[in-house]
C-alpha cells in the first residue's frame, strides 16, 4: 500500500510500515532536526529522494501538493493531551492538530488510516475530545476505533501505553482491527493457541552497551550530566534492569527540555542511544541535531515494532 505520513518525527512509525512491506510516498513534519534525521535513515536506508519529506507546517501543505496514497497514518502531537502536561486542556491549541489529519484523510480519501496518540487523549474534557473525533471521523466517511496497545506487547522493551485508532472507509474491505499481543508479562498466555514471548526487559536492550565515554564509538552514546533524583515522579522512577522500561517521553509539562530516564545503576542517566534501544531503533539509525533534541526526537517516536504489527493487519493491496 501507499502511504501517507503526517507528523513523521525521525520515522519511527515509518520504519514499521517498511519493515511490514508498505511503500512511504510522502512523509512531512515541521522538525528540521527530525526531518534530518529522517533523511539520514529512512531515506538512505529505503532508497527515498530527500524531498519525500518535507519539512513544513502541515497547516501550511495543500493537499494538492501531497499525492494519493492508500493509507494516512500519523502520530499528532499529543503534549496538549498528555498526562504528563498537568497545563493540557480541552482548548489548548496543539489539541486541533488533529484536524489537519482529519483534513488530509477527508480529501485524500484513503483506504485506511491509523491515527496515534497518548491515553490522556481519553480523559481530557471528561472524555468529550475522543467523541469528538471519532464523531469527525465517521462523518468523514470511515468506519474507526479506538484501544490502547502496551508498546511491551509488541517486543518493546518499555511499558509504553498508547491510543492506537484505525479506520476503514466506509465502502473498502476487509475492515483493519487491531493487532493481537505477540509479548506478554505472564509467559504463560496464549493467544489463539500460540504461546506468547516473554516483555523483553532494560537488560535485554542495553546491558552489553559499556559507559559513555572517550573512546567507545557507538552513534549517539552521549548524554546529560543532569542528576539522579528518584522521587517517583516521571523521569525520577527507578528504572529497574528486569523489566521493560518507563515510557520514554519527548518532554515534560507544557515547556522544558526532554525528561530522561535514570539507568539502571541510578549513577546516570540513560544515555541518547540507551533511550533509543529502549525505543527499538536500531544502532545504525543515527540522530541529527542537539542531545536535547536527539533525546526529544526519540521520545517522540513511534517504536517500529509496535507501528509493524499495526501496519501486518492492513492488506498489501
Amino acid at each position: 500500500m501507499k502511504v501517507i505520513s503526517l507528523f513523521c518525527g525521525a520515522g519511527g512509525m515509518d520504519l514499521g510500515f517498511l519493515k511490514a512491506g508498505h511503500t512511504i510516498i510522502w512523509a512531512n513534519d515541521n522538525d528540521k532536526d527530525s526531518v534530518e534525521t529522517y533523511k539520514k535513515n529512512i531515506c538512505k536506508k529505503f532508497n527515498l529522494p530527500d524531498n519525500h519529506v518535507v519539512l513544513k507546517d502541515i497547516e501550511k501543505v495543500d493537499t494538492k501538493e501531497i499525492p494519493d496514497g492508500d493509507i494516512v497514518i500519523g502520530g499528532f502531537p499529543c503534549q496538549g493531551f498528555s498526562v504528563a502536561n498537568p497545563y493540557r486542556h480541552v482548548k489548548d491549541s496543539r489539541n486541533k492538530l488533529y484536524l489537519e489529519l482529519l483534513r488530509v484523510i477527508k480529501e485524500k480519501k484513503p483506504k485506511y488510516f491509523v491515527a496515534e496518540n497518548v491515553p490522556g487523549i481519553l480523559s481530557i474534557g471528561k472524555g468529550e475530545v475522543i467523541k469528538m473525533i471519532m464523531r469527525d471521523f465517521k462523518e468523514a466517511g470511515y468506519k474507526a476505533q479506538y484501544k490502547v496497545l502496551n508498546a511491551a506487547n509488541f517486543g518493546v522493551p518499555q511499558k509504553r501505553m498508547r491510543v492506537i485508532i484505525l479506520g476503514t472507509r466506509e465502502d473498502v474491505e476487509p475492515r483493519i482491527y487491531h493487532p493481537k499481543p505477540t509479548h506478554s508479562q505472564n509467559p504463560k498466555t496464549t493467544v489463539d493457541g500460540t504461546k506468547l514471548k516473554r516483555w523483553l526487559t532494560v537488560r535485554y536492550a542495553i546491558s552489553d552497551l559499556p559507559d559513555p565515554g572517550e573512546g567507545v564509538d557507538i552513534p549517539n552514546h552521549h548524554g546529560t550530566k543532569h542528576k539522579v533524583k528518584v522521587n517517583g515522579f516521571i523521569g525520577n522512577r527507578a528504572t529497574k534492569w528486569d523489566e521493560p522500561s518507563p515510557t520514554i517521553v519527548g518532554r515534560g509539562g507544557g515547556t522544558g527540555g526532554p525528561v530522561i530516564i535514570p539507568h539502571p545503576n541510578l549513577h546516570r542517566r540513560m544515555t541518547v542511544r540507551e533511550t533509543a534501544r529502549l525505543q527499538s531503533f536500531p544502532d545504525d539509525f543515527v540522530f541529527e541535531g542537539s542531545i536535547s533534541s536527539q533525546y526529544r526526537q526519540i521520545g517522540n517516536a513511534v517504536p517500529w515494532p509496535l507501528a509493524y504489527n499495526i501496519a501486518r493487519v492492513i492488506p498489501k493491496k
